[in-house]
């Protein structure tokens, strides 16, 4: 796995097409993402029947279904997982989903998926939490619409049912769908590695893909961001979601972002040291000087190549005396 991991959030934007499913696996495929996720989940243990729908969802697919007749018309069922993972295997990237309720939590622990991922609704489910806990798997915890004191809440469930910290990830969030940039908040993904010692990361609801690259380059190792084939296909989250291309651009920026931070010695690169002897200068005599002369301010100057005495070594330059005649521009020797 590399350094940040990227998850491209196929989440509900397959609108209940298998055919489509297999269609965003093949672009988060081709973008070069770690991994492709879902979402798992049973309408009838997600939601009530009479609960609303966010104003970003009814904007995006109004108000005459209910939210419970959207969840339900998205359900993957345990076929449809088998047949994604496989498609998956096939495509070369790997297959993740997101778990809502209990079943799903088993289910997909079933598949043996490399970690589990909190959603932001949930982390004030204690039950919920602990079910996930007890699994001691790595575990990712999405932070959107959360207190500080909540996040912390929600890691001390996860510990005390059997997940150290150790292998937690909290993910810094917020769940407006776009997020306007105002309300980013980038620095709490850092509050938050500060504060509970543990990895950070980031899923993005911004339109573009600047977020999440600069999350990158001040410390995430995971980066979450929705996708879909077309913006403006129906659905709740489409809108908010990148496009192919966009999603490959980000991709190749991230990676760029990885190689660029480097480990932090302050030292020449192996590309720049070429260089230095061009863009540095010596010492050089500023006229003619003859054998036994003094070397002065008067008679010196400092100027390109850097092949001879560093202008680091004036002071002990100055008064000394010349060791042979120089012509003008020479590069002085001791």
């Amino acid at each position: 796995m590399t350094a940040v991991t990227i998850i491209a959030e196929a989440g509900v934007n397959h609108n209940g097409d298998m055919n489509l499913a297999r269609q965003l696996i093949d672009v988060a495929a081709a973008a070069g993402v770690d991994y492709v996720k879902f979402q798992t989940f049973k309408a009838n243990k997600l939601v009530t029947k009479s609960a609303a729908k966010a104003d970003y969802q009814t904007q995006a697919i109004g108000a005459d279904e209910s939210q419970f007749e959207m969840i339900h018309r998205l359900e993957l069922s345990h076929q449809d997982h088998n047949a994604l993972i496989e498609h998956c295997q096939n495509a070369g990237v790997k297959f993740f989903s997101t778990a809502f309720d209990h079943e799903s939590i088993q289910m997909l622990d079933d598949f043996a998926l490399d970690f589990f991922k909190i959603p932001s609704g949930e982390i004030t489910n204690v039950p919920y939490l602990r079910r996930i806990g007890q699994l001691n798997h790595p575990v990712i915890l999405s932070t959107g619409m959360s207190t500080l004191a909540e996040v912390e809440n929600a890691i001390e469930v996860l510990e005390a049912a059997g997940t150290p910290r150790k292998r937690l990830t909290v993910l810094h969030c917020n769940t407006q769908y776009p997020t306007p940039m105002e309300d980013v908040n980038l620095r709490a993904m850092e509050t938050m590695r500060d504060a509970f010692k543990v990895n950070i990361g980031y899923s993005d609801h911004t339109r573009g893909i600047e977020i999440p690259i600069a999350a990158v380059a001040i410390g995430a190792t995971v980066i979450e961001k929705h996708f879909t084939l077309d913006r403006t296909m129906p659905g709740p989250d489409h809108a908010a979601s990148l496009e192919p291309d966009e999603l490959k651009t980000m991709v190749a920026s991230i990676r760029n972002i990885e190689l660029a931070m480097g480990n932090g010695l302050k030292r020449p690169s192996a590309s720049e040291l070429p260089n230095r002897e061009i863009a540095r200068k010596s010492i050089v005599a500023s006229r003619e000087i003859r054998q036994g002369e003094t070397l002065t301010k008067d008679n010196l100057a400092v100027k390109r190549p850097g092949t001879g005495v560093s202008p680091l070594h004036w002071d002990a330059t100055i008064g000394r005396l010349a060791k042979r005649d120089f012509g003008e521009d020479e590069l002085i020797e001791w």
